[in-house]
């Protein structure tokens, strides 16, 4: 399939240099997923230019009910509907505009809220049921049939949020060996492999985080020897040592994403690394806050170095371009996707610029 896609995108590039026309470019397109049911548009899809990394809608598709989070490969995105019951779709994006690959593919769960490629799959978080799903795809990129399901068990202590499991994340680590689920309801990290026949993923070991904490949303350093876990219900990010041999997740400590004197509640949202290692940013809700981190001591250490309006209200979202000079959050609340310069040195973001985007999730670049 990788080779198809290769040849595929080959095959563009000679058509768009047969026109006289640059061919596609790594990072000059983003893709915004939004909550249709809160005034949404669905998939939206923008020029991104590669100096200023200013956005310009080019087109959306609203065919997929609240696709909350996406993730792409090569021309084909992919987007969870986190609905119950929960679905994953496909999009072209070759053109101006997503366009969708068939009807949704059910994840045979509820309310899926992040998705990711592993081992030529797709695989789905699903917050509601607890659980993670993977899904077979077709020779054309296409969503398939469920291939396999693991259901996370437990609790945690805060009431209301987490009486029962609720996955959050799933992704592979850096060596693509293991896959983590993240889990904001046990609060734990639960590592598993993917049966090479069947897909089904095959339990591991599983971290247990401080209980309370809610973790939400994982990076790896680009290292691959430490991870960072963002905890939603404390506003703290716990530092991790990851053993990718063994497949061992270890916490070494948490560090503060607010400060000190910040009154909340502040629930923290997502995080990026810095392409180099110096960096993490964290977004955080409540205090409408992007929190600068140096990583120091190789990734073994976090200390808060400052904390940055977001430009909105509610940043649900945060994502580096591939270039690493532009952050980019999307504000739930607000309605609108704000980018930022980045200071290489400091690590320090300065607001660059806005685009209205009712309802905004998730924002991707390919």
């Amino acid at each position: 399939m990788d080779g198809m896609r290769a040849e595929r995108r080959t095959e563009q590039d000679r058509t768009e240099a047969e026109r006289g026309g640059p061919g596609p470019k790594t990072g000059t397109r983003a893709f915004i997923g939004s909550f249709t049911s809160a005034g949404g548009p669905g998939v939206l899809a923008a020029a991104v230019a590669p100096d200023s990394g200013a956005l310009t809608p080019t087109g959306a598709s609203d065919a997929v009910a609240d696709p909350s989070y996406l993730a792409l490969d090569g021309d084909v995105l992919y987007a969870v509907s986190e609905t119950d019951p929960g679905a994953v779709a496909a999009f072209d994006v070759t053109g101006p505009a997503p366009r969708p690959l068939g009807a949704p593919v059910p994840v045979d769960a509820a309310g899926p809220t992040h998705l990711a490629l592993a081992a030529g799959r797709l695989l789905t978080a699903n917050y509601t049921s607890g659980s993670v799903t993977v899904l077979a795809r077709t020779a054309d990129g296409r969503p398939g049939p469920v291939t396999g399901q693991t259901r996370h068990h437990g609790s945690g202590p805060v009431a209301g949020r987490q009486d029962g499991p609720h996955a959050h994340q799933v992704l592979p680590d850096p060596t693509g060996r293991w896959v983590l689920a993240v889990d904001l309801g046990t609060d734990s990290v639960t590592v598993a492999v993917l049966d090479p026949t069947t897909g089904a993923p095959r339990p591991h070991g599983t971290t247990a985080l401080r209980p309370g904490t809610g973790p939400r949303h994982l990076a790896f350093h680009p290292a691959g020897t430490h991870a960072y876990v963002l905890n939603e219900l404390e506003p703290t990010l716990t530092v991790c040592r990851w053993d990718a041999g063994a497949g061992v997740l270890t916490p070494l400590g948490e560090t503060r994403v607010v400060p000190e004197d910040a009154t909340g509640p502040d629930y923290p949202s997502e995080i990026v690394v810095a392409p180099d290692g110096r960096h993490l940013w964290a977004a955080v809700r409540g205090a409408d806050t992007l929190a600068v981190l140096a990583l120091e001591d190789g990734g073994e250490t976090a200390r808060l170095v400052a904390s940055v309006p977001c430009g909105g209200h509610w940043p649900r979202d945060l994502a580096l371009a591939p270039s690493g000079r532009h952050l980019y959050v999307a504000n739930e609340r607000s309605g609108d996707v704000t980018w930022f310069t980045v200071d290489s040195g400091t690590g320090l973001p300065a607001r660059s610029g806005a685009i209205p985007a009712p309802a905004a999730s998730c924002v991707v670049f390919g």
